[in-house]
């Protein structure tokens, strides 16, 4: 398949916080953007990733050399129930791009070239490194955070410059995004379809509303601050999912005491991802930050009736399992890779979390059996 042309009048530099430059073409829109330098595994799905909200404030790395080759769907385009149809937010949600190759694309359903997309969006990429070096680089010395600039070629800046703009931004970890993903008022949908669960929105994927509305729940999604009411224009809240998002979930104090509300507790109640994370924090457990996190479709999860199935995830905390003594919640599922936690439940049965991502946009659903576990305690509420 023919490449792109890349522009020539760009060029694109990501430098590294331990000093590690890298110097390649430039693409999307020209700036500069600081970040949490992170890699994904994933072979597709590059619109589904580029919008999840778990990636605001990182500079997200492609591990599959090419990309491109079906563009970007059309933006617009809604689904039965009113939701991002082919995209998991509204926006691109990352600070910047790496990838190591371009393509034309050649898709019917294609509506801009990812060049294109990201300069409207006014995300600036680096294409043509050694994302291979790149990703080796970061699984040895772990996630750090990045400056990315695009800009003329015959202007490229000096390391010093760059790492100068670097120390002038914020930390990923005490960055709180909640005012860029998190909406700012309740919405309900669809009404009428079945019982009510309350969604608290900490940046929440567009899969996660989708599949509990197509196992005919209704849906209350909430900002991630706001009280869960016990009923909601007269209809009785009968569950409670917590879903991803990004940052470091101990930053995210309003949710964590809203979760330790006996009401709210008392609640059948469904974490995902950052929302495994906070539930867990709620009860008395503690989070950690992991050395390069957990992104990409193929991800193994072992339960303890035997079964090994494949998800999708995107994290970069997780749950300490020492700390759930006295929290009430038991191990639920493992990472085989690394042995950290993959999921708890609570010893009365109210309560279900997993790290990885059930809904599987992009990637496996496998785990989809949890979203029907959760709907079968929600009807019994």
């Amino acid at each position: 398949m023919p490449r792109d042309p890349v522009r020539p009048e760009l060029a694109g530099t990501l430098l590294l916080e331990d000093g590690t430059r890298f110097d390649g073409a430039g693409f999307g829109a020209p700036s500069s953007k600081v970040g949490e330098v992170v890699f994904t595994t994933g072979m597709v799905g590059y619109p589904e990733s580029l919008t999840d909200p778990s990636y605001r404030g990182q500079v997200l790395t492609f591990t599959y050399p090419l990309l491109g080759n079906y563009g970007i769907p059309p933006q617009k385009a809604r689904d039965e129930f009113g939701l991002p149809a082919f995209l998991e937010s509204d926006e691109v949600q990352v600070r910047g791009v790496v990838v190591r190759g371009l393509t034309r694309p050649n898709h019917w359903h294609s509506e801009r070239t990812l060049d294109r997309w990201l300069a409207d969006a006014g995300v600036p990429g680096i294409v043509g490194i050694d994302t291979r070096r790149l990703t080796e680089h970061l699984r040895s010395r772990g996630v750090v955070r990045g400056v990315l600039e695009v800009g003329p070629t015959d202007d490229r800046p000096s390391t010093e410059e760059l790492a100068a703009r670097m120390r002038r931004a914020p930390q990923y970890g005490g960055e709180n995004f909640m005012p860029e993903v998190a909406p700012r008022t309740p919405t309900l949908y669809p009404a009428g379809r079945g019982p009510l669960v309350a969604v608290l929105d900490c940046g929440i994927k567009a899969s996660i509303l989708r599949a509990l509305l197509s196992r005919q729940l209704s849906v209350l999604r909430l900002p991630f601050d706001h009280e869960v009411p016990d009923r909601w224009e007269g209809r009785k809240v009968a569950g409670l999912l917590v879903g991803n998002g990004p940052g470091d979930p101990e930053i995210l104090q309003p949710t964590v005491e809203e979760l330790r509300r006996p009401s709210t507790r008392a609640l059948p109640t469904l974490g995902i991802c950052l929302g495994h994370q906070l539930v867990s924090l709620a009860r008395g457990a503690t989070t950690f930050k992991l050395k390069y996190g957990h992104r990409g479709q193929n991800k193994t999860v072992c339960f303890p009736d035997g079964r090994a199935l494949i998800v999708s995830e995107n994290h970069g905390y997780a749950v300490d399992p020492t700390s759930l003594k006295s929290t009430g919640l038991k191990p639920w599922a493992t990472n085989p890779d690394d042995g950290t936690l993959e999921g708890v439940r609570d010893t009365r049965g109210r309560l279900l979390a997993l790290q990885g991502h059930p809904e599987g946009h992009p990637g496996p659903q496998e785990a989809g059996f949890v979203f029907d576990l959760f709907a079968r305690k929600v009807r019994k509420a």
